[in-house]
Order: C-alpha cells, then structure tokens, then sequence
C-alpha cells in the first residue's frame, strides 16, 4: 500500500534510533530529508544506502504534488527531519495533510522528541501542558506573551542559544521573576545540561556562561489558590 512513513531521528545520541526506524529507513523507495547531508551521516552509520531528496521549509510548496504523486503510484517514502520528529518546529505539516487530501496511509513512528524529555526533567507538573514551541521573533511576541500569561498548564518553549537571556528576560517581565522554569540544553548529547529554578536564579545563571546547543525552557503555569470563598487567581 502507497505509505509515507514519518521517521524520528536521533536528537543527539545516535542511540536513540529505534530499530523499527531502520527497518523502514531500508524498505522504503525514498527519504525526504531536511538536510541530505545531515540524514547521510546517519545513514552512513546505520549502513544504510538509499535514494534522499531534499524536503525543507523552503522548498516543500513546489515538491509536495510531486511527492504525492510518486507515492500514490506505489512507491513509499520516509520523511525525517535532521533530528526529533517531523512536523514539530519542523517540515512535515503540509507533506502529511496533503497526504491525507490524496489518500495516502501516513504511519508516524514514536520516538526521539526534545521537549519531552525536557518537560520530565524539569520537576514541573507533566500531565497538563502546552508546547509552544518557537515564539515569533518579533512581530507577535508580546501579543503571544500576554495571552499565556494566564495560562496555567506547564509551558514548553524551543529557543537559540543567542537569544537563551533575552527570553528568559522577557518571561520574568510578563510571569513574574519568581517563576519556577527549567533550561534544557544539548539533550541526549555528551554536555546534556539541566538547569532548574527561578527565572531570577536562571537568568544571573545563563549571563555569566556561554550556551551552545538547543535549548528547550520549560515554565510553571500560572498557580491557582483557593480560598474558602472562591477560587482566586495569583501570579507567582
């Protein structure tokens, strides 16, 4: 059957492919990789050869009707990204909705994802959350702020090395300085580093060292007191 199989990457420990990942990684007809470049140095290490096709945000809207034309006339394909799972702050959305337009069996396979085990390391309440993912740069940013400053799940942020002091800044401003959060940062990599406290503790943390690598914040919700009165709403 006409399948596009969805394929999680190692984000940092090659480790962490699933054995089922290189099992489709071999029988599929082609990859649709991010970066070839990148897919080929884990394919090189696994012993893999196959046919890739660049598949990025930059080019996805004039390939993906010859995508799905391929694999609607019997061929199958992997998409993977350069690490984590597709479609998450990565290529895969349209590819997969068009997919699904036509057709087209899409079976997503489980495994590596950064904010997951973030969220878990953090010490934050994990059975209420929501992933946020990239914030907009700048047009839209205090727009998004602002509205999650009443949010009370736990909140998942990727983030740049470079702008690591600058967000944490603004999330104290908005949430309160006293906000319990943690930074996770070159995950399942040899300098794996978690760092938990307030967004004070996190911010005078972070300026005085250089940061490199991934970064995924993870932010208490908004806390709710209850009185014997009422439910009443409190920053902390």
């Amino acid at each position: 059957m006409s399948t596009l199989y969805i394929v999680p990457t190692p984000i940092g420990n090659l480790e962490d492919i699933t054995l089922r990942a290189i099992r489709i990684l071999k029988e599929v007809d082609f990859i649709l990789a991010e970066d070839t470049r990148k897919t080929g140095q884990l394919l090189n290490h696994l012993g893999i050869s196959k046919k890739m096709y660049s598949h990025h945000l930059h080019n996805e809207h004039k390939t993906v009707e010859l995508i799905v034309e391929r694999i609607k006339n019997g061929e199958t394909a992997a998409l993977v990204s350069d690490a984590g799972t597709p479609s998450v702050s990565d290529p895969g959305f349209l590819l997969i909705r068009e997919g699904i337009k036509n057709g087209i069996r899409i079976e997503c396979l489980p495994g590596p994802t950064a904010f997951v085990p973030a969220l878990v390391n953090s010490g934050l309440p994990s059975e209420r959350f929501c992933f946020e993912g990239f914030l907009p740069q700048k047009k839209g940013r205090q727009t998004k702020l602002l509205e999650l400053k009443q949010e009370e799940r736990t909140i998942i942020f990727y983030e740049s090395p470079h702008r690591l002091v600058k967000a944490l800044e603004q999330f104290a401003e908005h949430f309160g300085s006293e906000r319990r959060a943690s930074v996770s940062r070159e995950l399942t990599k040899i300098y794996e580093e978690t760092q938990r406290g307030t967004l004070l503790e996190l911010i005078q943390y972070f300026k005085e060292k250089t940061v490199k690598g991934e970064i995924v914040i993870v932010l208490e919700g908004k806390r709710r007191i209850k009185n014997a009165q009422e439910d009443v709403d409190e920053e902390v």
